[in-house]
């Protein structure tokens, strides 16, 4: 018998959002490279992420590691984003003393 070596296209899709998530499910790679850089190995990601196959968690992590630049510069565009999102909403709400306020509307609604 001889092996057949095929390529396999990597298991990312970019959602309608913006976001690269893995397979077909909602994990996205931020969280499947920010686990490996924190550590964890492929088999810790997919008990992690139940929905993930452990054969697609490491193709995006051999991806990961053969386009670390590219992948590294998009992750950065992210957290520049989610930061963003986040000064727009404390901008919006401020967030000092929400838990006193919740804690005076709970003593108000107590009989």
């Amino acid at each position: 018998m001889v092996l057949t070596i095929t390529d396999t296209p990597v298991p990312l899709h970019v959602d309608p959002q913006g976001n690269i998530r893995v397979g077909q499910t909602r994990v996205t790679l931020d969280a499947v490279v920010g686990a490996f850089g924190a550590g964890a190995t492929a088999e810790e990601i997919a008990q992690r992420y139940p929905t993930l196959h452990l054969a697609d968690v490491y193709a995006v992590l051999a991806y990961y590691l053969h386009h670390q630049a590219e992948v590294d510069t998009y992750l950065a565009q992210q957290r520049r984003q989610a930061d963003q999102v986040r000064r727009e909403q404390e901008r919006r709400c401020d967030p000092t003393g929400v838990r006193e306020r919740l804690l005076d509307r709970r003593r108000a609604a107590e009989p």
